[in-house]
């Protein structure tokens, strides 16, 4: 039994934005997965746009930040994956449309 559906928990980490381009990183589809069990311990599976990313730290810093925010929750594990690699088609629509892809 998990306390969060990975709805919710998308949910709660799509008020992180990416200051580099302005949008959510859910919108971003840069969120791969999130779930958590019944202790309160929350697993985030996520990449960034480019490794090179220099807010690498601190983006994770806030996703986890994020999480943290919902109640009862006690450890939130952040796993920064490259593949599948993050490429534009990712995104939602409004976010390509607004990145002109």
């Amino acid at each position: 039994m998990s306390m969060y559906t990975k709805d919710e928990l998308f949910q709660a980490i799509s008020t992180v934005i990416d200051p580099e381009v302005g949008f959510n990183l859910v919108e971003m589809g840069l969120i791969y997965d999130a779930s958590s069990d019944d202790e309160g311990n929350v697993k985030v599976t996520m990449t960034l746009s480019t490794k090179a990313c220099p807010l690498h730290q601190m983006i994770l810093q806030w996703v986890k930040e994020a999480v943290e925010k919902l109640p009862n929750v006690k450890s939130v594990d952040v796993e920064v994956v490259w593949e599948p690699e993050w490429n534009i088609t990712m995104a939602d629509d409004n976010v390509k449309k607004a990145l002109g892809a």
